[in-house]
């Protein structure tokens, strides 16, 4: 472990630098999307100036050259996350993305009317909505595992849940409105108990610490480049390859193809019979800088610097009068949603956002959680390595800045 540099860290994101309303911009909206360092902005730049052609389907150099590069992303996913061959991993449009492939061709493939499905109370939008539609279309159920008072999963409820009839178990990695760091290795064992595979949502998760498939043993796994430093419109599906084996296209058009007549397609190897049409490879190049750049400063000391800014952040937090947290799990990551008495979160938001400080407000694609909670909306702040603990000082005066202001 090594003590970050972060003032060195801070200098390779040039937004950080900027003012807002003529103040310093302090971002703590990084569970939405985080900022993007100097060399994820140098590689878009040069794959544009220099291998810019379409992959895969060139004798060129250029088009040779592309396609090397987009295959060498897919390798770099890989190795992050551990998966044991680069055909476990699918480039898609994010997470979202993702989730929808594995929903429409595995219950397409695997499900019939009566079936069900199992989410949990705190997943976002994402994973809650695809699944949904499939069960509308296939005539499914779909079972919700409840949580407790501090905000953590009843793993003895997700046990109950299980039935003969189910198919499939998809859950969050970290809670995007709580900061719950859900127990997804024990999940994982109990499903696989029953011969269900499980899908994990580590849209949340990937920025923040040591994701490591193999050892978690999920069938699925789901992240999005935006919210680990990369460019967006670019996801990533992992998937075990027996499972992308057995699975259906999602999708149709050129390159996931082996053949085409009028009369039959057949399809081609994986993971290209999941990638219709022409990939982003200036945007796959991008993450896998992005994710050089996390890996050489280590998920490990990420990890421990985001621990201790949460800590931080929360002892000041409370503090504040009238001041309450949503969201107190054992295990958590760097996201703190909170409510103060008698002030709205837009208003709270709002005004925040003229100090220059960046906090996102309201439901965060999560409303049945909210209605969980008995809220309508939070403040969320969420914090990533570059953020400093100055910078929550400033957020905690702006805050009770506010709190003046009302009372």
């Amino acid at each position: 472990m090594k003590e970050l540099d972060i003032h060195k860290i801070r200098a390779d994101f040039p937004i950080l630098s900027r003012e807002v309303y003529g103040k310093p911009l302090v971002y703590f909206d990084n569970a939405a999307t985080t900022q993007k360092p100097q060399c994820v902005m140098d590689k878009i730049n040069e794959m544009y100036t220099t291998v810019n052609a379409n992959v895969h389907r060139g004798v060129h150099f250029l088009s040779q050259a592309a396609t090397d590069e987009h295959e060498a992303s897919r390798r770099t996913v890989q190795e992050f996350i551990n998966a044991a061959s680069s055909n476990e991993i699918v480039f898609t449009r994010g997470a979202t993305e993702s989730i929808n492939l594995v929903a429409s061709s595995f219950c397409r493939d695997f499900c019939r009317e009566g079936d069900e499905l199992v989410i949990t109370a705190m997943e976002h939008h994402s994973n809650i909505v695809p699944w949904q539609l499939q069960c509308d279309y296939y005539g499914l159920k779909l079972e919700v595992v409840p949580i407790n008072a501090e905000g953590e999963l009843i793993l003895d409820e997700l046990e109950k849940k299980i039935t003969s009839r189910t198919k499939l178990i998809a859950v969050t990695h970290i809670s995007n409105v709580l900061g719950t760091v859900n127990p997804i290795s024990r999940i994982v064992e109990i499903a696989h108990r029953h011969d269900i595979p499980v899908l994990i949502d580590a849209a949340q998760s990937v920025q923040h610490r040591k994701v490591d498939v193999r050892e978690i043993d999920c069938d699925f796994l789901v992240f999005s480049s935006h919210k680990v430093y990369g460019p967006t419109g670019v996801g990533v599906l992992y998937g075990k390859e027996k499972w992308l084996d057995a699975l259906s296209p999602y999708q149709g058009g050129g390159e996931m193809i082996s053949s085409v007549s009028f009369q039959k397609t057949t399809f081609n190897s994986l993971p290209f019979k999941f990638e219709a049409g022409t990939p982003d490879f200036v945007g796959t190049a991008a993450l896998a800088s992005a994710l050089r750049y996390i890996t050489s400063i280590g998920l490990e000391n990420i990890d421990l610097y985001e621990h201790e800014l949460l800590r931080y952040a929360t002892e000041k937090l409370l503090a504040v009068s009238g001041l309450r947290i949503l969201g107190n799990a054992a295990d958590k990551s760097s996201v703190i949603s909170f409510l103060v008495d008698g002030i709205h979160p837009y208003d709270m938001g709002t005004l925040l956002d003229k100090m220059g400080i960046a906090v996102r407000t309201g439901h965060h694609c999560a409303e049945p959680l909210m209605r969980e909670l008995g809220v309508e909306g939070t403040v969320r702040a969420s914090f990533a390595f570059y953020n400093t603990k100055e910078e929550i000082d400033m957020l905690i005066s702006g805050i009770q800045r506010i709190v003046q202001m009302f009372r």
